[in-house]
């Protein structure tokens, strides 16, 4: 998806014809930081992914990797990194997962 998860959590928000109250309220959140988050002035709390998924009914690894995918897309637009970088760090995590199947 291209959207930032900010206006994500717009997206399905209006789509299920929410007001950024009400939505707010759900996710223990006042109006004004929800309001800061769909407009990609604050991030959205990891800890909150599972609240998130409950209000909407969806699937909480597809929100995780819609959430862990905004952060990693932040971060190479924050440090210019060039689109080598997502091979790279593939690699990286490929390399941990054997490390940690090592350990098991």
């Amino acid at each position: 998806m291209s959207a930032t998860f900010g206006e994500y959590i717009r997206r399905l928000r209006t789509k299920n014809k929410m007001t950024l109250t009400n939505l707010a309220a759900k996710l223990n959140l006042d109006s004004a930081n929800l309001s800061k988050i769909e407009n990609n002035k604050r991030d959205f709390d990891e800890k909150r992914l599972s609240l998130l998924a409950r209000v909407f009914d969806l699937d909480l690894t597809e929100l995780q990797d819609e959430y862990i995918a905004d952060q990693i897309g932040k971060k190479i637009f924050e440090y210019n990194c060039s689109k080598q970088i997502l091979k790279v760090a593939e690699e990286k995590a490929e390399y941990r997962r054997k490390i940690k199947e090592r350990i098991l």
